[in-house]
């Protein structure tokens, strides 16, 4: 039995049950987990997860914004720009060191604390990764025209605004 009958038959005993959200959906979750694995597949032949390479770029961004920053970012602006704890981000702090990616560095205006910069070896892994990356996500919205790329950002913003929703008790 189709999967929609499924849902249908299944809301006669769960009135609340509404086929055609829990369908959007999991058609939804279905494209997130496929994106995420083509992503991570592709990041990884460059030794990359999509944490670190979020890290990357946005290190890599901060430098471009402005030239004149010599003081990089701190692991709290990391974690809020990344949308990732602090402790999670302290972690893909310690591997791109590890590999030598980024360096730490005493802030300039505060002793407690850090700032985090790429190295030289990062700034050549991320530019020789980006142009096939920027490639790969234009050949996947290539069937999708202007105004339909306009309309998809819209509804997943209306969708994802009602995420609080689901982490409600």
């Amino acid at each position: 039995m189709p999967r929609y009958e499924r849902l249908q038959r299944l809301a006669l005993r769960f009135p609340e049950l509404d086929a055609s959200a829990i369908e959007t959906c999991i058609t939804l979750l279905r494209a997130s987990h496929d994106l995420s694995g083509a992503y991570e597949a592709h990041l990884g032949r460059h030794g990359l997860s999509m944490g670190r390479f979020m890290v990357l770029v946005r290190l890599l961004t901060t430098e471009d914004d402005d030239v004149e920053r010599v003081s990089g970012l701190t692991p709290a602006d990391l974690a809020e720009s990344s949308g990732v704890s602090r402790a999670t981000m302290t972690g893909l702090l310690d591997t791109l060191e590890k590999d030598a990616l980024i360096s730490r560095e005493d802030h300039p205006e505060d002793r407690r604390m850090y700032t985090v910069r790429l190295t030289p070896k990062a700034r050549q892994l991320i530019e020789s990764v980006l142009p096939d990356h920027y490639r790969r996500i234009a050949a996947l919205m290539a069937p999708l025209s202007e105004e339909e790329r306009t309309t998809l950002r819209m509804l997943l913003a209306k969708v994802t605004s009602g995420l609080p929703l689901l982490k409600e008790p």
